[in-house]
């Protein structure tokens, strides 16, 4: 007897092992191929939740596809009503993993193939090299489902007739709540509906259980996933804790909805069950995991913009507005976490563009605050730190490279941000013609690019004016240093303005820098960068 429970219980951690395996193979296959489509595809919250429906049956994870949709809000690529609809839709998609165990599980019982499956993948990983190896982990890990599937019939089919419906409670309002609630139990401890799901399928196959007590489990079951989503609502970040109430608040909606739905939908079904046995029933209770978590999805669409609302006014913003995206719980995605430092990145550029004209500005320098350049020099050393412990790998190039542009942007604005205040180089640039005009011409540019938002566009704008700057500097250096040779200008007065317009070429410098790196970053494949053109700029300061 302790054997057959222990073989189940393993059969239990290695269905759950094969998830894991399973979800990472198939997140690294796609690349980012899959973000880019999510991100285009997704324009209102209804086509949110077809995405987010489609990537969760692809990645077989609903938390990986909650955790990118919290990425694309942070990073601003997505509005919070578009990424609720990619959650919505993450709850029709981790239907499908029960699909899969019901049909090929039980229909094909592909227990004794699905070892050859688990040997190919660990092969291919082991051998294989690029999109092979993920293919392999995700080939091994669908092999290890359905070994768990069957470990896990082998070890129950011995509590047949021991155990039975009877032994759990009835049929009732209390015992169905009963129910729901072992089915929340199972999940936190499984850290997995699709565990759960998958062993009340083998309990109803092997007559544990009875349908309607495996159903008011999945109830149960389905609700519990939002507990991840539960414990980030705690200290996260703001749209974190936003998706977190909002995944909390729709499936206990639901969950309320699916127990009012099981008693008409078991009166329904009981009859075809009863001609079909195990198997129908098997068939019938994911049915009813997906129809009840789709019709909660068509139910709450149409008031998805109010519900957002909703969710906003009970978490609103606050906190320094440069760092209200960090949150570590995304760095387990390392492409959500490159996501959020980015637009942080940029948020920040365009702060202190913003600064850049005031201070350029003769009549609106006397009236600049110093302490809004403080704030963002905090904010940029906190984004410093956040960006250090992001992880990503070399093989997966188009993510390591938008996370080394987003590096490179951000040692570039650390840079400006030291030259903002440089007050003694910036009031030089008011006190004489030539420095005023080029002072201009650096503002036209950073105050164009804040209007027009176009990163391609700002890398353009300011590489036609550090250009201009680089070649003015030197006939500004020759004219100036022939000046002081006639003792026209005093050596004070030529060694500031000779560090005027050094400032004016390099905060041009560093402004073409920022806007060609957050381009890369945001894969908007600005223009490319001869290295002998560059190094012209690397002059001593």
């Amino acid at each position: 007897m302790a054997g057959n429970i222990l073989l189940g219980l393993g059969g239990i951690g290695l269905f759950l092992m094969g998830m894991i395996i399973l979800t990472s193979g198939l997140r690294e296959l796609p690349g980012g191929l899959l973000r880019r489509l999510l991100v285009r595809f997704t324009k209102t919250p209804l086509r949110g939740a077809i995405a987010g429906a489609a990537t969760t049956a692809i990645v077989q994870s609903s938390s990986a596809t909650t955790i990118t949709a919290v990425g694309f809000v942070g990073a601003g690529l997505l509005t919070f009503p578009q990424g609720l609809g990619i959650v919505f839709g993450a709850n029709i998609g981790t239907t499908i993993t029960g699909w899969l165990v019901a049909i090929i599980g039980f229909k094909l019982k592909i227990g004794q193939i699905a070892l050859l499956l688990v040997l190919a993948g660990a092969l291919l990983r082991l051998f294989g090299r690029g999109r092979l190896q993920h293919v392999g982990w995700a080939l091994a890990g669908f092999g290890m489902l359905f070994v768990g599937i069957d470990a896990m019939q082998q070890g129950l089919a011995q509590f047949q007739g021991v155990v039975t419906p009877e032994d759990f409670p009835e049929d009732t309002i209390l015992g169905r709540l009963q129910l729901v609630a072992i089915g929340i139990a199972i999940t936190l401890v499984t850290q997995s509906s699709s565990a759960g799901v998958a062993a009340a399928l083998v309990a109803l196959g092997t007559g544990t259980i009875s349908f309607p007590q495996a159903a008011a489990m999945v109830i149960g079951m389905d609700v519990a996933t939002t507990f991840k989503a539960a414990l980030a609502t705690i200290g996260g970040s703001v749209p974190t804790r936003q998706t977190g109430y909002a995944h909390v608040i729709y499936n206990v909606m639901t969950g309320v909805l699916a127990f009012f739905l099981l008693g008409p939908y078991v009166a329904l079904v009981e009859p075809w069950i009863a001609q079909g046995g195990a198997g129908d029933a098997q068939i019938s209770l994911v049915a009813f995991h997906t129809t009840f978590n789709t019709i909660g999805v068509i139910l709450v669409l149409p008031f998805a913009q109010p519900f957002a609302r909703l969710i906003e006014h009970l978490v609103p913003e606050h906190g320094p507005p440069l760092l209200r995206r960090l949150d570590e719980r995304l760095l387990g995605d390392g492409a959500a976490a490159v996501d959020t430092a980015a637009k942080t990145v940029r948020d920040a550029a365009e702060l202190l563009m913003g600064m850049l004209t005031e201070l350029l500005d003769p009549g609106e320098r006397a009236q600049f605050d110093p302490t809004r350049l403080t704030a963002v020099n905090e904010a940029l050393a906190a984004t410093r730190g956040f960006m250090e412990r992001i992880r990503t790998e070399p093989a997966n190039q188009p993510l390591h490279q938008r996370h080394l542009a987003t590096m490179h942007a951000l040692d570039h604005l650390v840079r400006l941000s030291h030259r903002c205040a440089q007050k003694a180089r910036i009031e030089v640039l008011h006190t004489e013609p030539r420095l005023r005009r080029l002072s201009a011409v650096l503002r036209g540019a950073a105050a164009a690019t804040l209007d027009d938002g176009g990163l391609l566009a700002g890398e353009e704008r300011f590489d036609r004016v550090r250009r201009l700057l680089r070649r003015q500097r030197r006939l500004y250096r020759e004219r100036t240093v022939e000046a002081a040779a006639q003792q026209r200008i005093d050596a004070y007065t030529t060694l500031l303005r000779l560090d005027g317009v050094r400032w004016l070429h390099r905060v041009a410098y560093h402004l073409w820098r920022i806007h060609h790196h957050l381009g890369r970053a945001a894969e908007e494949a600005p223009a490319a960068v001869e290295a002998a053109e560059a190094e012209l700029d690397f002059e001593e300061d």
